[in-house]
């Protein structure tokens, strides 16, 4: 029965519920939690109610405890139980039935009930609100930074709610049934409750806000540390490279001595609460026992009253460390909260606008109206770009570094919105068409292709899900990836497609990598095709046998080709010289050449093909 109870608790929250998607999470605690929680009211209410029951139930028993103190002094044995079943029966039941049913109700409610599948529905929100931020989002800090603020917010709110909701609300019961029994009793046995409670609330007003602060610091440490050692495990092959294993070790002992410090200073806190605490226990018990006697004395109460005053101070004052630790606790989530809150609340730096439609192509012709884009005050970018890429048209754009070749790419992808301008596809403004559908048109092979830890399989079919193994093999193929892939195999013994590529990739040889790349684009067939720099990890005589696939893989589509190496794009219909961020020259090689201008002097001063790095600097001071 238990089983089946807690197999129905699982299923009271579906943690993929449907829910407002387009709604940023506010920036503020008690909303941001309440957006979480809200598909878990009623799950927690339940939970409450089961929790209340218990607490009176705990403050009943140990009341009852002091009346049968009186009842033994007076009672004869023979007729105990003739004279006193019924309130023991009721007791019995109490005991036996009400109190463990409404603590192993309340447990399955708020365990298998609330933790479980908010955990899920928290991460899951969180999770799919960072995949659809900006990469300027992600460019700002480190990744591992990141995850570890959006998977370590999902535990915070869920240990904060069933603290407060569970052990708090048990606590706050029980201390108000104590009350309303002392003062049943005699009102006099209050006062020492009320200077107890006095100084309890004054240390906590005095702690909770220092360790709150103090958590949050806490929070952001940990975080800076993560996100430092993930950093140097993401890059570990330029670690080894360079022999900087003691730099990155430097680099790390920092954070962990700035979080060791930062959690020195939280345990000082808990160390001088637990004084305080201490302190405090004695006026309580002291207090309101000895207090109690003082009535006793004078006839004011009977022993079953000092009894279950006894009874009554001693379980709070055995609560008063946990109170108080779990206090601490709690706001130490609230600090984790907080700090996680400032990275998952951030609006979403591109978005659709309202009314966003799907981009339609037609032709694939691809215009810049006055676009202007900078990367901050210093940041380089482009400035009144003109240009138009008919459809079906193949453009190599060229260009010394930071001339703001990628730039226009990126405005083309809509990874960033223009400062000023439009970018139109078959005359509709990118900015109007939902993100999705732009880059569903676009094919892309980038010079630094970094795989998913995933099978072969798997990062082909990025560019085609719903692709077979023979569609899949076919598309490698036709790039010369099918002579490696049927020969890997990883640490698992997984061969061919099923074998994993290591995180980025990193299993694979640059080339091989680069192979990948090519056939997902080939499987993704999309009417655009980008090309950053697509051959450049490609051996001489690799890239020749591709050379006549991407003739290929072009054919009909609108090409947009980078390259450093100008002998790739020569064949290209058109060739677009950029230089500081606006367009200087416009036509074919031959045109350009003859016109003797920058892309004639970047043809004649190339260095095994490549724009000489040495010549771009010199040319660039001397202007």
């Amino acid at each position: 029965m238990l089983s089946r109870l807690m197999h129905r608790a699982e299923r009271l929250i579906d943690p993929y519920q449907p829910y407002d998607e387009d709604a940023e999470f506010p920036g503020r605690l008690i909303p941001f939690m309440w957006t979480m929680l809200r598909p878990a009211r009623w799950v927690l209410a339940g939970s409450m109610a089961l929790g209340l029951v218990f607490a009176l139930t705990e403050a009943a028993l140990a009341r009852y405890a002091g009346r049968i103190v009186d009842i033994l002094r007076e009672a004869e044995p023979a007729t105990l139980w003739a004279e006193h079943w019924p309130e023991f029966l009721v007791m019995a039941l109490v005991v036996a039935f009400l109190r463990p049913a409404s603590l192993i109700l309340e447990s399955i409610i708020s365990g298998q009930g609330f933790y479980a599948p908010m955990g899920a529905l928290i991460r899951w929100r969180t999770h799919r609100k960072m995949l659809r931020q900006s990469l300027g989002f992600f460019a700002d800090d480190f990744a591992g930074r990141i995850a570890n603020k959006q998977i370590q917010l999902a535990p915070a709110i869920n240990d904060s709610v069933h603290q407060i909701t569970s052990e708090l609300w048990h606590a706050s019961i029980f201390l108000l049934g104590a009350a309303a029994i002392l003062a049943e009793t005699d009102a006099r046995l209050l006062i020492p409750l009320a200077l107890w409670f006095a100084g309890f609330v004054g240390i906590a007003i005095w702690f909770v806000p220092r360790i709150t602060e103090n958590g949050k610091r806490v929070a952001e440490a940990r975080s800076r540390l993560a996100g430092r050692i993930v950093d140097s495990y993401s890059n570990i092959q330029t670690v080894k490279l360079f022999a900087h294993a003691e730099r990155e070790e430097s680099y790390a002992r920092d954070a962990l001595e700035d979080f060791r410090w930062t959690f020195a200073r939280q345990t000082r806190l808990y160390t001088w609460l637990q004084v305080a605490l201490g302190g405090l226990s004695t006026v309580l018990v002291g207090g309101v026992i000895g207090y109690a006697i003082l009535l006793w004395q004078v006839g004011a109460i009977t022993v079953g009253t000092i009894a279950a005053a006894s009874a009554l101070v001693l379980r709070l004052n055995g609560m008063v460390d946990w109170i108080m630790n779990m206090l601490s606790v709690l706001f130490q989530n609230i600090g984790t909260v907080y700090e996680g809150m400032e990275t998952v609340s951030q609006p979403l730096r591109l978005r659709d606008h309202d009314g966003a439609q799907p981009l339609r192509l037609t032709a694939g012709e691809v215009r810049f109206e006055h676009v202007a884009h900078h990367y901050g005050r210093h940041g380089g970018g482009i400035e009144d770009i003109q240009l138009t890429i008919r459809g079906g048209e193949r453009v190599g754009l060229v260009g010394r570094s930071g001339a703001g070749k990628s730039t226009l790419v990126n405005l083309v992808l809509r990874f960033f919105d223009p400062d000023r301008g439009r970018v139109l596809i078959d005359g509709q403004d990118l900015a109007h068409c939902t993100q999705d559908s732009i880059r569903a048109q676009i094919a892309m092979v980038t010079q630094d292709t970094a795989l998913l830890h995933r099978s072969i399989r798997d990062n082909l079919r990025y560019g085609r899900p719903e692709a077979t193994d023979d569609q899949i093999m076919a598309a490698a193929a036709q790039v010369h990836a099918d002579v490696f892939i049927p020969d890997l195999v990883d640490q698992q013994g997984r061969r061919g497609l099923d074998a994993f590529v290591g995180e980025r990739g990193v299993k694979l040889s640059g080339g091989q990598r680069q192979r990948i790349a090519f056939a997902r684009a080939v499987l993704k067939d999309a009417p655009i095709l980008i090309l950053d720099e697509a051959t450049s990890a490609l051996d001489s005589e690799v890239e020749a046998a591709i050379q006549q696939s991407l003739g290929e893989l072009m054919e009909g589509k609108t090409v947009i080709a980078i390259a450093h190496r100008l002998s790739t794009i020569q064949r290209m219909d058109r060739i677009v010289v950029l230089d500081r961020g606006r367009v200087v020259e416009d036509g074919s090689h031959a045109e350009l050449i003859a016109r003797g201008g920058l892309y004639a002097r970047l043809w004649a001063r190339q260095s095994g093909g490549f724009i000489d790095a040495a010549v771009e600097t010199a040319e660039e001071a001397a202007e």
